[in-house]
């Protein structure tokens, strides 16, 4: 993700702005040179927190190279380094349904063909 930075939907008046830079451990805005904060658009905010699926934005056809029952490992978002069984295929959201132990249980994840690969 993007460490040391957080996202603040605000009005950005001048007392907002003083109000965030006085938090402790802010060292200032992501900003114009004038030191004006950038406002984000919505589908950047979207994508930075993984509420658009990359795949789904994308012309290019992409066939499922995943099947049933098959060893996946997550390499991608907060499940990274887990690796589980793949339980359903979504060819046409271009989505797995895979199974993973978290503390010893099994858990289901959805996950986009582009968070996983075969193990």
């Amino acid at each position: 993700f993007f460490p040391g930075y957080i996202l603040i939907g605000a009005t950005m008046i001048e007392e907002i702005k003083n109000i965030i830079k006085n938090v402790t451990g802010v060292l200032g805005f992501l900003a114009t040179k004038e030191g004006n904060p950038i406002p984000l658009k919505l589908s950047e905010v979207n994508r930075i927190l993984g509420k658009v699926d990359e795949l789904a934005e994308s012309d290019e056809e992409i066939n499922s190279p995943f099947l049933v029952n098959e060893p996946v490992k997550v390499v991608d978002g907060p499940f990274n380094g887990f690796a589980g069984i793949i339980e359903e295929v979504n060819e046409e959201k271009k989505k797995l349904k895979v199974m993973v132990k978290i503390f010893g249980r099994k858990t289901p994840l959805e996950l986009s063909f582009l968070q996983v690969e075969k193990e």
